[in-house]
């Protein structure tokens, strides 16, 4: 039972590792080199955690063969445009200046229930809003509305508003990031001067975001 837990744990810190190495991905945004390699992994690991008589370094080595793999077809695929063609494919137009491409559709097996689910996700109802909808090599759909449903942008209404960069987080939970400092510029002294002149302390703060022009809101742990 002991050696199952360890064989499981050691197999789950070289699939992360695995996964880390390959890059930071949602499951929707992977290209199908990746699923299919992430898809081989994790059958790959399940054989030795399930069965302790199979050699452990039987379940490790496929995984890094197929890892070096991925990142060797991954080099070669931004080298060549070809090879990243056929292997991923090429984004389709479903909707051409706000004319739907049925052939297209047809080609990608995508029913029209199909193309109206995504286009609702995307806050979009009617489809003569669309001018452009694009079914990228993963599979999302990527949508241009036409000029008179846009939003207006900021240049558009000519107003001028002072960029005041990202609020980031720097305090979670009474634990301050110290990436997030940097990020920042500030040190720890900064930020311990605004909790005392806030009267809070560390500990007591359960969100604190701080911006480049040194903004900051204070969010402070609920006591039950």
């Amino acid at each position: 039972m002991v050696i199952s837990v360890i064989r499981t744990i050691i197999l789950y810190l070289a699939i992360m590792i695995a996964l880390r190495i390959m890059g930071k991905r949602q499951l929707s945004q992977l290209q199908p080199s990746e699923l299919v390699i992430t898809l081989l992994i994790s059958d790959i690991a399940s054989i030795p955690m399930q069965n302790s008589s199979f050699p452990l370094v039987s379940g490790i080595i496929p995984i890094i063969v197929l890892v070096a793999a991925e990142i060797v077809i991954s080099v070669f695929m931004v080298k060549s445009s070809k090879l990243r063609r056929l292997i991923c494919g090429r984004p389709i137009v479903v909707i051409d200046n706000g004319k739907i491409r049925q052939d297209q559709m047809k080609r990608l097996r995508m029913t029209i229930e199909d193309l109206s689910e995504q286009l609702r996700q995307m806050d979009i109802f009617d489809f003569s809003e669309v001018d452009y909808a694009i079914v990228e090599t993963n599979g999302q759909l990527s949508v241009l509305k036409k000029a008179q449903n846009q939003l207006p942008s900021v240049s558009d209404l000519n107003i001028t508003i002072s960029d005041k960069g990202m609020d980031t987080v720097v305090i979670t939970n009474g634990q301050i990031s110290d990436d997030a400092l940097k990020f920042c510029n500030v040190n720890y002294r900064f930020i311990e001067n605004i909790l005392k002149a806030e009267s809070v302390k560390t500990a007591d703060v359960f969100i604190m975001t701080l911006n480049k022009k040194l903004q900051y809101k204070i969010i402070k742990r609920d006591r039950y």
